[in-house]
């Protein structure tokens, strides 16, 4: 099909031509005659049809083009393409590859055949300096030119959107406490490569547990269609909440790794009020987690303190239940919502309900499960005779993921598995004899209590028996 193409092209080209000289001779009326002919002749026998993309339109870039770049640059690897080109940005995790210069390849939608072919055309500006204005053509015949505006140019920039969302790198977000960035061109928000190891795997957490929230964000990465039918906002919150140390931070991260998303970490004191907040909410994007860490120390977002905060125009409690679930929560989608904390009860009711944060993840003491998946990371051991004698001290002890992962973690070169479990299990004897003298106090100061209330109350009674004997004498 691409030579075939190629060679009509060329041979009406070449027909135009004349046809373009010829047409100067003759008498408008006539001329216009012979065009009207013409094109029917031309649709006759080249029933085809061409769309130039171009890279830069009306000044600006133009998205479509770097869809399409994206997408014919998988599709040329698989493809006979023989001239390609290989580029690596800062910004992207692996090489793109596209179409150099006049290569062109064939590609297939529903049963349609697309002819693509890459342009480049280099000219000079008024001061000189070269400019290389690039397009991309596709050719196709002019009886699937419904599945084209239909489907196809949909079908590929969603592709090269997917692509080109793979191939970045994560960013991650703070916004700024200086009111002068945004007019600096900074915006509201500063970033970094967010570059965290942490995964499912490597969390130290219960199988099942794990599973379920895995679960949750399958689901909800794929729900696209049935949110829109549901009529709700394509977002979803998730309340962790649990002791220091047992993983909540680390959760935030292998849910990002997983999902490939950018995380914003919100810090609410840097907010000055309900205005704030809703422009730092227009500045995320879509395919991002907004994290908001240990809310219940962030400020005060209690009913009263929110009815005062309104007074004096700060930040309310109803401002930032707008900006979970309010109108301008919908303004970007595929969002995630993260609250973390160290005291679920001490948070609003209105703000952990069902529908704002959707899911609530107890993030608690490593357990033995959980001890397993950190002696496979730590000291790839997937079973030891200390396991057993571990499991039990776990039973009775509340330690956190990261003390016992800071014990299995090797300091030396010379230290050895053993040793690490060896140093594990003498920390949670002691922990298990400090539990014990705590409780010992708490139940000796607790029956002292008792007695002394005992005490009182015997003498309150003597007291009130000896007065009813006065009376009765």
């Amino acid at each position: 099909m691409t030579t075939s193409l190629t060679e009509l092209g060329s041979k009406f080209a070449g027909l135009m031509l004349i046809w373009g000289i010829i047409q100067q001779y003759f008498p408008p009326a006539l001329s216009k005659r012979f065009d009207y002919l013409w094109r029917r002749v031309e649709n006759h026998f080249y029933p085809y049809v061409q769309i130039t993309i171009d890279e830069f339109s009306n000044g600006k870039r133009n998205e479509i083009y770097s869809h399409i770049n994206s997408y014919l640059g998988t599709k040329s690897i698989k493809k006979d393409a023989k001239l390609l080109k290989v580029e690596k940005s800062k910004n992207s995790k692996s090489f793109a590859v596209s179409l150099d210069e006049g290569e062109e390849i064939t590609d297939e939608f529903q049963g349609a055949k697309f002819s693509w072919r890459n342009y480049s055309v280099k000219s000079s500006r008024s001061n000189s300096v070269p400019m290389e204005k690039k397009s991309y053509r596709l050719t196709f015949n002019q009886r699937d030119r419904e599945i084209v505006t239909g489907k196809y140019l949909n079908h590929i920039t969603e592709e090269g959107k997917a692509i080109q969302f793979l191939n970045r790198k994560q960013k991650i977000y703070s916004n700024n406490c200086s009111n002068d960035w945004y007019w600096y061109g900074k915006g509201m928000w500063r970033d970094i490569n967010f570059e965290h190891p942490a995964t499912f795997d490597t969390l130290a957490m219960d199988p099942k547990k794990k599973a379920e929230i895995i679960n949750d964000l399958i689901a909800f990465s794929k729900g696209k269609d049935y949110y829109s039918k549901v009529g709700k906002a394509w977002k979803r919150g998730y309340l962790l909440y649990g002791p220091p140390g047992t993983g909540k931070s680390t959760m935030i991260a292998a849910i990002a790794n997983y999902l490939n998303y950018d995380i914003y970490d919100l810090e609410l004191t840097s907010v000055k009020d309900n205005s704030g907040l809703k422009k730092l909410l227009m500045e995320t994007t879509s395919k991002s987690i907004i994290v908001i860490e240990d809310i219940d120390c962030s400020i005060d977002l209690t009913e009263k303190e929110s009815t005062e905060n309104k007074e004096t125009g700060k930040l309310t409690l109803s401002g930032l239940l707008n900006f979970i679930d309010g109108i301008w929560s919908a303004c970007g989608q595929e969002r995630i919502i993260i609250f973390t904390t160290n005291h679920k009860e001490k948070l609003d009711p209105a703000l952990i309900r069902r529908g704002r944060m959707d899911m609530h993840i107890e993030m608690s003491y490593c357990r033995y499960e959980a001890f397993k998946v950190l002696a496979k990371n730590y000291l790839n051991l997937e079973t030891h005779t200390l396991f057993q004698q571990i499991q039990g001290l776990l039973e009775e002890v509340d330690m956190s993921p990261c003390d016992v992962a800071e014990h299995l973690m090797l300091k030396n070169a010379s230290g050895g598995p053993q040793i690490c479990l060896d140093n594990l299990i003498q920390a949670l004897i002691e922990a298990k004899k400090k539990k014990a003298n705590k409780d010992s106090k708490e139940s000796k100061e607790k029956a002292k209590q008792n007695s002394m209330k005992i005490k009182k109350f015997s003498a309150k009674f003597l007291r009130s028996f000896g007065s009813v004997q006065k009376l009765l004498k």
